[in-house]
């Protein structure tokens, strides 16, 4: 199956600087990334907070500019971000935000913010664009008398229905979901994640879906990428990922999903927090906190290898890996 949007080797560097006249300091937020989603399949990013996630979903939308490596989308590298190339593909391509409050303007009804994407890439006469408003209230679950509410008016599942209703507007191909669920309540992120998943299977779009709940990329996504400082470092079928991880932060990550009616006796507990991207460990950034560190993984840099069909990982011991432990 062919791409619909392919990135190799995206770098993204920021620059900051201690005080007035400190020295600026580089931060490699995303550092190499390659990866590959196809139509109509759903890719989960996963990893600890500052591991690079939102920076690389917006890397792939062209809002933050590659400053190294390229995206290309159905084919086609992605145009310079502010052209009017850009902003064609763009209207094929969109995102749900995390904060649905911050993502809206508090100004304006919830209609006219839903409509407003129309009106911008000039879709449909007044009537037409009415008619896609209501359709697409209708299919994430909002009701017509809501339409004239502002945003403060409604509920936090209420407002996320209505930033995804804004982002399929367009009939984009793909959706770049970033952290849509963790502000709301469980039972809400059940109604937003089942409505996510109808809205793909109904209108075979593709999704990058970026969360830190693994148990939300279990049951959404195809497939996983799991991502460490700024880097990819284990990628492939989220059953393949899930039941047997060969990287050990994917090991510690899943050893700390609850499951129903066990201990979480077995849960790997890493020392210390992630490293500052400004100051990254040699070698292997994941070495001082890894079990599984030995002397090369401190000097050298380890390659993605293949380790099953469509499975890849990073890591210097991968015969040392094996499945999740759990508690009996």
């Amino acid at each position: 199956m062919s791409a619909l949007i392919e990135a190799n080797d995206l770098v993204r560097v920021y620059t900051s600087r201690k005080g007035l006249f400190g020295k600026p300091v580089a931060m490699r937020a995303v550092d190499g990334v390659s990866l590959h989603v196809a139509r109509g399949e759903t890719l989960g990013v996963v990893g600890e907070s500052g591991s690079g996630k939102s920076t690389l979903g917006r890397m792939l939308l062209g809002v933050d500019p590659a400053q190294g490596g390229e995206v290309r989308f159905d084919g086609a590298v992605l145009p310079e971000k502010g052209t009017p190339q850009w902003r064609a593909i763009r209207m094929r391509m969109q995102m749900v935000y995390q904060d649905p409050l911050a993502a809206l303007d508090r100004r304006l009804t919830i209609a006219s913010q839903i409509r407003e994407p129309l009106e911008i890439h000039g879709i449909g006469d007044a009537a037409a664009r009415e008619a896609r408003v209501e359709e697409l209230m209708q299919s994430v679950g909002l009701r017509p008398d809501q339409a004239g509410r502002y945003p403060h008016e409604l509920s936090g599942g209420q407002r996320q229905r209505v930033v995804i209703a804004r982002a399929l507007a367009t009939a984009p191909e793909l959706l770049v979901c970033d952290e849509p669920v963790s502000a709301l309540d469980v039972s809400i992120q059940a109604q937003v994640i089942n409505r996510l998943r109808r809205l793909r299977d109904e209108n075979g779009l593709a999704m990058i879906f970026i969360s830190h709940d693994l148990k939300v990329v279990r049951n959404l996504c195809d497939r996983v990428a799991v991502m460490y400082l700024g880097k990819i470092v284990e990628e492939g079928p989220v059953e393949d990922v899930f039941a047997t991880p060969r990287h050990p932060y994917t090991r510690a990550l899943l050893s700390s999903v609850p499951e129903p009616g066990q201990r979480l006796d077995g849960r790997i507990i890493l020392q210390g927090e992630p490293p500052n991207p400004a100051k990254r460990p040699s070698g292997c950034a994941f070495h001082p906190r890894c079990p599984e560190a030995s002397e090369i993984c401190r000097t050298n840099l380890p390659e993605m290898q293949e380790t099953g069909r469509n499975c890849r990982a990073a890591c210097h011991h991968l015969d040392r890996t094996g499945p999740v432990r759990r508690a009996a």
